[in-house]
């Protein structure tokens, strides 16, 4: 099983039309959103390339946006890793 986990930027949300996107994905076993973490778990990723899109709508305004981040690992063995951050389209 492989764990995407997004931290959410400051502000922000992650809209139910997004999340059922999300779910409606043959590859997706399960999204959890917990404070400003959402966790999207996979059945297991190949040597294929996926893309996954997440719409994100912001509820407060947030100065001084700081960029967030993205890490990806498997679940059983969670050391093997990828670490990216995003930031907002308009900062």
């Amino acid at each position: 099983m492989v764990i995407i986990e997004v931290s959410l930027l400051s502000g922000f949300i992650m809209t139910s039309r997004s999340r059922m996107l999300l779910e409606n994905r043959t590859i997706v076993k399960k999204i959890e959103v917990k404070a400003n973490v959402v966790y999207i778990y996979l059945e297991k990723l190949n040597d294929e390339s996926q893309t996954f899109t997440l719409q994100l709508e912001q509820v407060i305004q947030v100065k001084n946006l700081k960029p967030a981040s993205i890490k990806i690992y498997d679940y059983y063995q969670p050391e093997e890793q990828a670490l990216a951050e995003y930031s907002a389209v308009c900062s």
